[in-house]
C-alpha cells in the first residue's frame, strides 16, 4: 500500500524554485485544466482510488510511473481552474546536449539484441527508449512551456506536472511534454482512446512527406506492432466494458517530425462505478509502450533500460465523479529544480522486421519535436 501524505490546504507542490509551477496543468483541444495546492499525496493508485470514493469534491491529478510496482506522484487538489489557452511571448532558450543514454551506437545495438530475442521466441514485441541530457543557457518555466508548446502544437496534449509527491528523488523536479497519445478519456459511462503505435519521420517536402505517411499505412512492421496494441486494449476494456467500438484498421497521425498510427476506439462502462483512474490502472502500460507479452517485455525494459521514472507513464486528473483525461506521457523530458536542465526521452516499438537504423532515426525524429519546443522555437 502506498504511502498518504496530509500537507494542509496552504500547502502548493512546485514544480520548481519560484512560483510560475504549482501542482499539475494539463493542456489540449484549446483549454487548460490546472489543479493546486495539494491537501493530501499519494504514492498508489489504490489511496487515489480511495479519497475519490470517499471526499465529495475530491480532484485527483497527477502522474504514474512506467513501472505500475513503482510509488505514483498523485495529490488532491485544493483548487483547479479551467481556462482558454493564452500565447505568451518567449525568447528562444539555447539547449546543449551533455549526454546521451546510450549513444545512438550503443542503441542500435541494443535494438539488434532485441530482434534477436523477439525472433529466438522470447518476446513478440518491446519498446526501446534513449534519453539525452540538455543544458540550457536560460531557465526553463513550466508553465511558459505548456502554454507556448500548446499553441505550437494545436493537437497535442501539454502537460506540466510536480512529481514531488512520488518521494525524495524527485522533490522540486517536474515532468514537461506534449504527448499525442490519449490513454483513456471518461465522461459518464463514455470511454475513448486513441492509440498510437507504429511510426515513421516525416518528409522534409509535400511529395516527401506523403510518400512516407503511405509507406506507414502499407507497413507490414507498423501495422504488427499496431495490432498488438489494439488486441490487448481490447481485450482490458472487454472486462468493464458492455460495447467496444474499434475501426477496422488505424489512419495517420502526426506530429511536426514523425507519422503515426492511430486508432481511436469507443466503449461503454459496464459499471458506472469504475473511474477515469481505474481505466489508466488497468490499461497503463499498453504493449505501445512497453511490449508484448506484457510481464516479458517489462522485464527486458528493466534488464536492458534500468528504471524509466515517469517516462512512458500516464499523467492526468480524475473529479469525484470518475471522469477524467489521462494522457500516456511521451515526447516528454523531466525538468531539474532550477529549469537549467532537462532530460529528453524518446522510443519505438521492436518487432522481429525491425531494423536498428529505421529505430535509431525513429528516436532522432521524435527528441527533435521536443527539443523544439524546449528551446521556444517558433519556426
Amino acid at each position: 500500500m502506498g504511502r498518504v501524505t496530509p500537507l494542509g490546504s496552504e500547502r502548493i507542490l512546485r514544480g520548481r524554485v519560484g512560483d510560475e509551477m504549482d501542482g499539475f496543468l494539463l493542456a489540449r483541444a484549446g483549454s487548460v485544466v490546472r489543479a493546486t495546492g495539494a491537501r493530501e499525496t499519494f504514492q498508489s493508485v489504490h489511496e487515489a482510488g480511495i479519497a475519490i470514493r470517499t471526499q465529495r469534491d475530491a480532484f485527483i491529478a497527477g502522474a504514474l510511473p512506467f513501472d505500475p510496482t513503482h510509488p505514483t506522484a498523485l495529490f488532491r487538489a485544493g483548487q483547479v481552474t479551467r481556462r482558454s489557452i493564452t500565447p505568451v511571448q518567449h525568447d528562444p532558450i539555447a539547449l546543449s546536449v551533455v549526454a546521451e543514454n546510450p549513444t545512438p551506437a550503443e542503441h542500435s545495438a541494443r535494438v539488434a539484441g532485441a530482434i534477436e530475442r523477439i525472433r529466438a521466441g522470447e518476446l513478440e514485441k518491446v519498446v526501446l527508449a534513449r534519453s539525452i541530457d540538455v543544458a540550457a543557457n536560460a531557465a526553463i518555466d513550466p508553465v511558459d512551456f505548456a502554454l507556448h508548446a500548446a499553441v505550437r502544437y494545436p493537437t497535442g496534449n501539454v502537460f506540466a506536472v510536480d512529481l514531488s509527491a512520488a518521494g525524495s528523488d524527485h522533490v522540486g523536479t517536474t515532468l514537461i511534454g506534449a504527448s499525442p497519445e490519449v490513454l483513456v478519456s471518461r465522461r459518464g459511462r463514455s470511454v475513448t482512446l486513441k492509440p498510437l503505435a507504429g511510426s515513421t519521420p516525416r518528409g522534409t517536402d509535400p511529395e516527401s512527406d506523403e510518400a512516407n505517411a503511405q509507406k506507414l499505412l502499407d507497413s507490414d512492421k507498423n501495422l504488427e506492432e499496431h495490432a498488438y496494441v489494439i488486441e490487448y486494449l481490447r481485450d482490458r476494456l472487454s472486462g468493464v466494458c458492455t460495447e467496444i467500438d474499434v475501426p477496422a484498421g488505424p489512419i495517420l497521425a502526426s506530429t511536426p517530425h514523425v507519422w503515426h498510427l492511430a486508432t481511436p476506439i469507443r466503449a461503454t462502462l459496464a459499471e458506472p462505478a469504475t473511474t477515469a483512474l481505474d481505466l489508466a490502472a488497468l490499461l497503463h502500460p499498453t504493449p505501445a509502450v512497453g511490449g508484448t507479452p506484457t510481464d516479458s517485455a517489462l522485464e527486458a525494459i528493466r534488464e536492458i533500460e534500468g528504471d524509466r521514472g515517469f517516462y512512458a507513464g500516464a499523467v492526468g486528473w480524475c473529479d469525484a465523479q470518475g471522469d477524467g483525461d489521462w494522457i500516456v506521457s511521451i515526447r516528454c523530458a523531466v525538468l531539474s529544480p532550477n529549469g537549467f536542465h532537462a532530460r529528453l526521452y524518446a522510443g519505438g516499438g521492436i518487432v522481429a522486421s525491425s531494423d536498428p537504423a529505421d529505430e535509431l532515426a525513429e528516436t532522432t525524429a521524435k527528441l527533435r519535436t521536443l527539443r523544439g519546443l524546449l528551446s521556444f522555437a517558433t519556426d
